[in-house]
């Protein structure tokens, strides 16, 4: 919450604007400056002004967000609230969810609301209480009629990202790291440093939260935070961060291209099966391995909703590279992939006919 230091006998005082000050304003200046995503809808408040919330948890980071939010949003003809969401894990976390509440309301933001969720182990603690905490987010997304949700992630939550999903393997999707827009959600701090919310907090006389989670090395992202990339730092140099960050980039810019191509290309090569779709194994054997797998991974994600690991992926492409009669292949969700003929089927039910387009 503001400090008394930035208080004299008229009242609140605006704090000086430092350059880490100015930083965090610009991002959300550019954030706001193209209005809601292409994605959402921009709802009308009662004063006519679109609605912005702030996801703040009271750390540093979304509290750097929330005051320039404060500052930038009316002077994008916006209204500006704030949604935090009390995990329930911690013994204090109603008293932390109601010290950034406050912090959020002297800033200026209206509405705050705060909204406590149930956490439940079923995924692991971290996935749970993201998964949470999303849900809670769109809630109050629709009650409050918000176009916009911005969330505090920094360049060096982008980097963990990118080296998280190196360690698992997880490819090029996984590597591109987090979207600047996604749906309602934006993500205006992606290029800037942890350490500057910290600074442009303390320039402003905000007092952020701590969350001892973030020193808790029984977590994954804590210990590739504290102890992987100072190694990386110490022994490459500088500016890891940032050329991780500059590889999730360039890796969304290719998964957009691929994407778009696929989707063109997908509709020539597929035909309807019954309980499934059929997808001509001579088109997919003519492409290179990177599009042929994508190509799979698309249809099974499109068709069935669930995703394939790479052994998975490369067990179906060897019904088009090494097919020697080789019988159906089971996936996740219980679907099939059989070869048929000229094509490759993908079904639910093992069925390989396909049905004809209508002429």
């Amino acid at each position: 919450m503001p400090s008394d230091q930035h208080m004299d006998a008229s009242g609140p005082r605006r704090p000086r604007l430092t350059p880490p000050i100015a930083d965090v304003r610009r991002a959300v200046r550019a954030a706001l400056g193209g209005g809601a995503p292409p994605q959402a809808p921009r709802p009308e408040t009662t004063t006519g002004q679109s609605l912005v919330l702030v996801a703040l948890s009271g750390g540093a980071d979304s509290l750097a967000l929330a005051a320039a939010t404060a500052f930038e949003a009316p002077r994008a003809g916006r209204r500006a609230g704030a949604v935090i969401v009390d995990h329930g894990l911690q013994p204090e976390s109603g008293d932390v969810a109601e010290r950034a509440a406050r912090a959020a309301r002297e800033l200026g933001l209206d509405p705050v609301v705060v909204r406590r969720v149930d956490v439940t182990a079923g995924a692991g603690p971290e996935a749970s209480a993201r998964d949470a905490r999303y849900a809670a987010l769109d809630e109050v997304a629709r009650e409050t009629g918000a176009a916009l949700v911005l969330l505090g992630h920094t360049l060096d939550d982008q980097a963990e990202t990118v080296l998280l999903g190196l360690a698992r393997g997880s490819g090029a999707a996984s590597l591109s790291g987090m979207a600047p827009v996604t749906g309602r959600y934006a993500r205006p701090l992606l290029g800037i440093r942890r350490a500057t919310t910290r600074r442009a907090c303390l320039d402003a006389g905000l007092e952020p939260w701590d969350d001892p989670h973030n020193l808790d090395p029984a977590y994954a992202r804590v210990r590739v935070r504290e102890q992987v990339l100072p190694v990386l730092e110490r022994e490459l140099g500088p500016g890891i961060a940032e050329a991780l960050a500059r590889t999730a980039e360039q890796l969304r810019e290719d998964e957009a291209a691929f994407a778009e191509q696929i989707e063109e290309f997908i509709e020539e090569i597929c035909e309807p099966a019954e309980a499934g779709i059929a997808v001509s194994a001579a088109a997919l054997g003519a492409n290179p391995a990177a599009l042929r797998q994508r190509i799979i991974r698309h249809v099974v994600a499109s068709e069935f909703g669930v995703s394939l690991s790479r052994a998975q992926t490369l067990e179906v492409a060897r019904l088009v590279t090494d097919w020697h009669g080789q019988g159906p292949i089971d996936l996740p969700g219980g679907a099939l992939a059989t070869r048929a003929g000229g094509h490759v089927v993908f079904s639910t039910t093992g069925s390989t006919e396909i049905i004809p387009h209508d002429h």
